[in-house]
């Protein structure tokens, strides 16, 4: 039987990137299903990765009109007459927001008592698991199929070697709002230097939230000793294949990063406030480069607080110790060993 099925899920790219699994082992399950996904205007490029979503609903509730566009969107699910709706996130509106759609099937986290009264299916929420695992879960009470890492629709290049990959920015809502999650720009252009002069075939790419880190880069550093492509890539799309044909992907805590686990391809990933065990997989493809240090918050950014303090103790990071990290182990051995 076809079914309409709705998933919401409000986040940043790198939240609908990680929210990719849930909705691919649904189809796996009613394959013959049109799935439509609820996300926020500002992560629309998800839809250059997948062809599974046959339909999105944009609301942004960042906005200052945060309600009237959940009321709007409510309306346009009212006329859609969904058979099932799954959606993210543990605020205890959301079972109430469920409910008011008059879906059949309404399938969320458990946030309390009225979401049990609210929802037909009312999930347990298990925080402390890799984020993919965690929004996977659920669709156990549609499915015994398990996706575990996104699949994006993309064909790999073949691997260039000796080549690092490095993508530095963040997005810019986030330092906006306080969440500083990666090293300085002038740092970021002494580990180019670094790589390029140890001999790695360095390429730098970055998109309109990174122009700031790119320019401080292409400042410092003699722009012969690296590729610079920033801006050339179009979509999320064109930056995956591009991942795809690196040897070595450094990155910032950012959505380049969950693209980079998808395609398998051995990661560095700067952390600093953010827990690397809820953002990648284990599966030792995926490597977080992390500061020594005692602060007894750490990780603190989400679990403990909202913005980053003034300290940033936890991204004191040498460019040194990052190329160290890099050049520890050779990738090409890695892979012929695989």
């Amino acid at each position: 039987m076809k079914k309409k099925i709705l998933f919401i899920n409000f986040g940043g790219l790198g939240d609908e990137i990680l929210f990719l699994p849930t909705i691919i082992s649904t189809k796996k399950e009613f394959p013959d299903s049109e799935i439509t996904l609820a996300l926020e205007p500002r992560s629309k490029g998800i839809l250059s990765l997948t062809d599974i979503i046959d339909e999105t609903l944009f609301a942004d509730i960042k906005g200052r009109n945060k309600y009237i566009e959940l009321f709007n969107l409510l309306w346009r699910i009212w006329t859609k007459k969904f058979d099932i709706v799954v959606s993210s996130g543990s605020n205890k509106f959301i079972s109430i927001f469920l409910f008011m759609t008059f879906i059949k099937e309404r399938i969320g986290y458990n946030s309390g008592r009225l979401s049990e009264k609210l929802l037909t299916h009312a999930v347990r929420l298990n925080k402390n698991q890799y984020a993919a695992k965690m929004y996977h879960d659920l669709v156990k009470p549609l499915t015994d199929n398990i996706t575990e890492l996104p699949e994006i629709n993309i064909e790999p290049r073949k691997t260039e070697p000796d080549t690092v990959l490095i993508h530095p920015g963040v997005s810019l809502l986030s330092v906006k709002k306080g969440m500083i999650k990666t090293i300085p720009a002038e740092k970021w252009a002494e580990v180019v230097e670094k790589l390029a002069d140890a001999g790695k075939k360095v390429v730098v790419a970055g998109g309109p939230d990174d122009k700031q880190v790119i320019e401080t880069i292409e400042r410092i550093v003699p722009c012969e000793k690296y590729l610079n492509m920033y801006g050339k890539t179009r979509n999320l799309k064109e930056l995956a294949e591009m991942i795809s044909s690196a040897e070595i992907f450094l990155c910032s805590d950012s959505a380049p990063l969950h693209v980079a686990a998808a395609l398998g391809v051995k990661t560095y990933v700067i952390f600093g406030s953010t827990d690397d065990k809820k953002l990648i997989p284990d599966n030792g493809k995926v490597i977080p480069i992390k500061a020594k240090c005692d602060c007894p918050l750490r990780p603190c950014l989400w679990e403990k607080r909202q913005t980053t303090c003034e300290s940033l103790e936890c991204l004191n990071i040498s460019a040194e110790e990052i190329k160290r990290m890099i050049l520890s182990v050779s990738y090409t051995h890695l892979r012929a060993h695989e």
